[in-house]
């Protein structure tokens, strides 16, 4: 969008809205230049790689670039478009837009294509103050270069990735490891200061580009040491040793038993779920014995915890449950003559429903294979009915401490108080974020709610992200904020030099979480 100089007068928080210097776009403040730097190039302060670069040409980043001898950034500022609201292109006054404050601002300024204050002893690149709900508001804008951050990547799987702690590989360089299991899915941590920064150059690099690219919600392949090889893309079917995972599994195989235990009954003797964790049986758990079914006979392998439960009943894999079995007869030692019987109905089956097989007991207790009836394979097709679908959940989690604060406050605690003490909303890219407790400010945030290519980076090597702070403009004049920088939204858009993207579904409006 293109549009005529602002109409409105600028804003002065420290004046309640007496006239300043209207907003300019950001121009990185330059120490002096090396002396042997040739006259035409433009030396770059965006990160500590200090490029400098020819006429026309890009930094190393591919984000900053020498334009008519000036450095500038060469994405827009990014702005979010609250949903249902309607921003038109701006014309001359009095066709369009005449100047007037706007309440309930229709766009959120996110740090995406914002542009970084590396050092961070200048003001962020944007504060802009806006209104929402007739309450004056400002946020501090900015893109962040972070070494300390990394990805928890949720896999929803019951197959085996590998031992925890494995080392996960990516073009062969270590790049993270495995974490636990959390019922039904598993978890790895990938990223993180000591791959970027601890290892070789190549490790750091392939570790950025890996990180780069998963924040980007692209596909990652993935190598976990003595264990599988995976596929990963936020918000997207997992990729398990090349097969595509549909089903996230309904529970353990207990739970499992204790949620379909009634819909069974009447219909089979025994039901045997098997899973890597716990194994059901249904004639044993608890389930079972408030339908007052009889017992079976049936001897399992592994351990036996409670009544109805086994751990241990194979080894991990990617057959039936999660375990390495292929054939599920195989975890019965034997049956008990006291309690079978011949004609004795016995399903087997996983805890996707993915694995099943029903058989009937002969004269010499042998199960044999049978067509399983029409009521029982109602209740095993809605075990996969009950399955969500399997999905790779893409976390980043970065310490937005150190330097960054300064371009927020010249007090950068008060920063971080601030946001403990839930007078600040933080977002990256407008998208919420979990902040943690404890000390500092580390952030967790869904990337399939942030932006498309929120992420960047800094051949440092470090990851890019775009990070926003809101709050009440009165409780950003408390902490110390950079006042003489704030202006006004409508600044901004008078200006037009923007990118105006739509805000993602479900995501909360971050004005107004941080109004009051």
């Amino acid at each position: 969008m293109t549009a005529p100089a602002s109409p409105v007068p600028p804003f002065d928080p420290r004046s309640d809205g007496q006239a300043v210097t209207p907003l300019t776009p950001v121009v990185l403040e330059h120490s002096r230049a090396p002396e042997r730097m040739a006259a035409d190039k433009v030396r770059c302060e965006a990160c500590p790689v200090l490029c400098q670069i020819s006429p026309g040409k890009l930094g190393a980043c591919n984000r900053y670039g020498n334009v008519n001898g000036e450095l500038a950034r060469l994405d827009n500022v990014h702005l979010v478009r609250r949903a249902g609201a309607e921003l038109v292109e701006w014309k001359p006054a009095p066709q369009g837009w005449s100047g007037e404050l706007l309440n309930d601002a229709p766009v959120f300024v996110s740090g995406v294509g914002a542009g970084t204050t590396y050092p961070d002893y200048k003001p962020a690149p944007f504060i802009i103050a806006s209104l929402q709900q007739g309450v004056d508001m400002v946020t501090v804008v900015t893109e962040g270069i972070f070494s300390y951050c990394s990805f928890k990547v949720k896999i929803d799987t019951d197959r085996y990735l590998g031992p925890e702690q494995a080392t996960v590989r990516h073009k062969g360089e270590a790049v993270g490891h495995v974490t636990t299991i959390e019922y039904g899915s598993q978890f790895l941590a990938l990223g993180g200061v000591h791959h970027l920064t601890g290892g070789s150059k190549r490790e750091g690099r392939i570790t950025c580009d890996m990180m780069l690219a998963l924040g980007n919600q692209q596909p990652v392949e993935l190598q976990v040491e003595g264990g599988a090889a995976l596929t990963v893309q936020a918000n997207r079917a997992p990729i398990v040793n090349g097969v595509e995972e549909q089903r996230m599994r309904v529970g353990c195989g207990s739970a499992t038993i204790g949620i379909f235990a009634q819909q069974w009954f009447g219909h089979v003797d025994e039901v045997v779920v098997i899973d890597d964790h716990i194994t059901g049986v249904l004639s044993e758990h608890q389930a079972g014995k408030c339908l007052d079914m009889p017992a079976t006979g049936i001897r399992l392998r592994g351990r036996k915890s409670t009544p109805g439960r086994y751990f241990q009943v194979a080894n991990p894999g990617s057959g039936w449950g999660g375990t390495d079995i292929v054939e599920p007869l195989s975890i019965i030692e034997e049956w008990d003559p006291k309690h079978a019987r011949p004609g004795l109905r016995l399903l087997m089956v996983s805890t996707t429903g993915e694995h099943q097989a029903y058989f009937v007991l002969d004269r010499k207790l042998v199960p044999q294979p049978a067509a399983m009836p029409a009521a029982v394979r109602r209740v095993v097709e809605r075990i996969g009915e009950n399955c969500e679908p399997a999905l790779a959940s893409v976390l980043y989690v970065a310490g937005a401490g150190g330097s960054l604060r300064a371009g927020v406050t010249e007090n950068p605690v008060l920063l971080t108080h601030s946001i403990k003490d839930l007078l600040v909303n933080v977002t990256c890219g407008g998208a919420p974020v979990y902040v943690w407790p404890g000390g500092g400010i580390t952030v967790m945030v869904d990337v399939a709610r942030m932006p498309a290519n929120s992420f960047g980076f800094v051949p440092t090597p470090a990851i890019v992200s775009p990070i926003e702070f809101t709050m009440r403009l009165s409780d950003y004049r408390a902490l110390g904020g950079h006042m003489h920088r704030v202006r006004r939204i409508e600044d901004l858009l008078a200006q037009g030099e923007y990118k105006l993207i739509e805000a993602a579904p479900g995501n909360p409006w971050p004005l107004h979480r941080a109004a009051p």
